[in-house]
């Protein structure tokens, strides 16, 4: 019998599966030239309004319509970038269910793969290939997204509807946090493939792992990642800090926070009696901590990424003995 080439695996994970890998590239293309579309038509817009002489600012009747519809161009192009960054929040959690079901679960299921297994390869390298294919996938697309963002935010109108740095849509488009977020999808899906082992059960047992995940870590955890800044000074911040936190500290050291005094009952709490020596409190985030959010999350998913993968590889082993 024939054996396998060395890249024997890896071609056949993708002739198995040409026809999704066509369909997410076609999918990705039409999403670049929507957003390259808004792109262009929001800076023909904004070009057209320049030449007007009118601001937003503007109180004048002869700049009213003007106004309009450069607001309403620039609000629809906001709202494009918000669903791609809605995108790829969602995305690890389809590549995952992916891999899990129809890539993993579906051949232990039907048992396809002691086909590969008696043919010389491996089960380390069959699931390698598996695996590598929606991985370089994945990573390519969510690169292309990531810039194509990047470009659209940096040369497009000035954001008049636009959220704070800090918020999760604006923050997943920025840096390398969906590529993380896309390798654990990855990860994710192997492992649950193997461990169950049923088709429809592993996608949707994916699919909710992942999204656990990124709402945990993501939206619940997130601003406790790096270290706030706390001010008890009646000096005015910066109007796109993040605020995390805000209360009273007492003159023994205690701090009672606004949810606190909204149980102790808000007109008899601290926060509104202020007992002599007590200060108020801040704990925030400046703009400067977008990096360092950003690249400790990152880390922890990574970790998360590459702990999946150990786990599923030591599955993989016992499944084989």
């Amino acid at each position: 019998m024939r054996t396998l080439a060395p890249r024997g695996p890896l071609w056949v994970a993708t002739r198995l599966h040409r026809r999704a890998l066509w369909a997410g590239a076609g999918f990705l293309v039409l999403a670049v030239a929507a957003l390259l579309y808004q792109r262009l038509h929001a800076a023909s817009v904004a070009d057209a309004f320049s030449a007007t002489g009118c601001s937003v600012d503007t109180r004048s009747i002869r700049c009213g319509d003007p106004v309009r519809t450069y607001l309403n161009a620039e609000l629809v192009f906001q709202r494009w970038l918000t669903y791609l960054r809605m995108f790829l929040l969602v995305l690890p959690g389809v590549v995952g269910a992916f891999v899990a079901g129809p890539v993993i679960a579906r051949e232990l299921e039907s048992g396809t793969y002691k086909l590969a297994w008696s043919q010389s390869v491996t089960p380390a390298r069959w699931l390698a290939a598996k695996l590598a294919v929606p991985l370089v996938c994945t990573v390519a697309a969510v690169s292309v997204l990531l810039g194509l963002h990047r470009w659209a935010v940096a040369t497009g109108p000035d954001d008049h509807y636009g959220d704070f740095w800090y918020s999760s849509f604006r923050d997943i488009g920025i840096g390398p946090t969906a590529l993380a977020y896309a390798v654990l999808g990855v990860a994710l899906g192997a492992v649950t493939g193997l461990l169950v082992r049923r088709t429809v059960v592993a996608l949707a047992a994916t699919a909710l792992a992942m999204g656990a995940v990124v709402l945990v870590l993501h939206e619940w955890l997130r601003p406790f990642l790096w270290p706030v800044l706390t001010d008890t000074t009646p000096i005015r911040r910066a109007a796109d800090d993040w605020v995390v936190q805000e209360g009273v500290i007492t003159a023994a050291g205690e701090r009672i926070t606004r949810e606190e005094c909204f149980a102790y009952g808000w007109r008899v709490s601290p926060c509104e009696k202020r007992p002599e020596g007590a200060v108020n409190f801040v704990d925030y985030h400046p703009a400067s901590h977008l990096w360092p959010l950003q690249l400790v999350e990152t880390g922890i998913v990574l970790a998360l990424a590459a702990a999946a993968a150990l786990v599923a590889f030591r599955v993989l082993r016992r499944l084989h003995a």
